[in-house]
């Protein structure tokens, strides 16, 4: 298995999963961040358990997998290596689990997807009581996942979403923490203006810098900016944010538009040119839908599925840190640079946080306005 490959293929329709998941959210209108890796991971779950609600040929198909063992490698390496902590050698922080609650009066889970959990997911497994003490078990998840993600992310399952119908939970999370390889001075940080969509402006602080060793990757209509995190010693793993910024004051929907149509084995036309201004808003904000509509719309039939889906994120002058979790319950090529280019994200942007080795990408986003959190 190529975990590579394999990436690629899922990350083909990483820009649809998008465009689906602000048709069906509030994220027309407002600021928006999700885990692309942590809902591919739990979809590959829903598949690896062969759940009578979930059906598996459509999951391998969304996911473009052969089966679900390849989608149980590919879990295992994102989970086991790509998501490792490395703060003990100075790289980013990051902690990622999973887990699966399911109701003790079913039928014994089979032992072997008890061991695939364990060393596949390195996930946690406990039988509860759904029928009398869901509003416990909720609360369990919860905590689970707010423990899991350093406090970040609270509340993941709304209220009332588990009841005593529940079968089972799956759940996942993922917090990250990492400092830019080249952190922004913040005496440099000064007030201007963002644009939004409908016209208006706000002002919120901009952080800016020199930055001559980064370069833009310049698209027709919109430019690439990739921020690199600092590395652990001798860790073979390169994070980056990625920022999208369309050309355009309101270009972001065109952008959004051109990303989800471009087929995944089609390069779009693109060449490197050196930064000349440098700025970027600071921005902090969370996000909580539920993922099941997006997916559907996708294919998936799911019909005894709810997919809970909550991120945060925080980027500032020293890095970034983000978390998510996802809970399901069951009811280019490039050319010599020419000139410089601006950089100036005082519009709206999309953004993206991935290891640039295997593809794997953590978080998805945009920015409307920075003065939201």
């Amino acid at each position: 298995m190529d975990l590579q490959e394999s990436v690629r293929k899922q990350n083909g329709i990483l820009w649809r999963v998008y465009k689906h998941v602000i048709k069906t959210t509030a994220g027309k209108t407002s600021n928006l961040v999700f885990s692309p890796a942590l809902i591919n991971v739990i979809l590959s779950l829903i598949a690896a358990y062969k759940s009578p609600g979930a059906t598996e040929e459509q999951i391998l198909s969304l996911l473009k997998a052969s089966s679900t063992d390849e989608l149980n490698a590919v879990s295992s390496q994102i989970v086991t290596t790509v998501l490792a902590d490395s703060t003990a050698s100075g790289g980013p922080m990051i902690s990622t689990a999973n887990g699966f609650w399911i109701e003790k009066s079913l039928c014994c889970v089979e032992q072997s997807f008890e061991n695939l959990l364990e060393t596949s997911y390195k996930a946690a497994f406990k039988q509860v009581d759904f029928r009398t003490k869901a509003d416990e078990v909720s609360e369990e998840v919860n905590t689970w996942v707010e423990k899991q993600t350093n406090g970040l992310i609270t509340g993941l399952l709304p209220p009332k979403s588990v009841t005593h119908l529940t079968d089972y939970i799956f759940a996942n999370a993922l917090f990250f923490n990492g400092r830019w390889d080249k952190e922004f001075d913040p005496s440099l940080t000064k007030d201007s203006d963002f644009h939004l969509l409908d016209g208006t402006k706000v002002r919120v602080p901009f952080m800016s810098g020199d930055f001559f060793s980064y370069h833009l990757d310049v698209y027709p209509g919109f430019k690439v900016l990739s921020l690199s995190y600092r590395k652990g010693r001798c860790d073979g793993r390169s994070f980056s944010m990625q920022i999208y910024l369309p050309d355009e004051k309101d270009g972001l929907p065109a952008m959004l538009e051109m990303l989800a149509s471009t087929p995944e084995d089609e390069d779009t036309p693109s060449y490197r040119a050196d930064i000349g201004e440098l700025k970027i808003p600071r921005f902090k904000f969370g996000f909580h839908f539920e993922a099941t509509e997006a997916l559907k719309s996708l294919g998936l039939s799911l019909p005894l599925e709810r997919i809970f889906h909550k991120s945060c994120i925080e980027v500032d002058e020293v890095g970034t840190e983000a978390a998510a979790a996802a809970a399901d319950v069951r009811v280019g090529s490039c050319g010599p640079a020419e000139k410089k280019y601006d950089f100036v994200a005082d519009h709206p942007f999309l953004f993206l946080v991935k290891e640039r080795r295997s593809g794997v990408v953590l978080f998805l986003g945009q920015v409307l306005d920075p003065s939201m959190h």
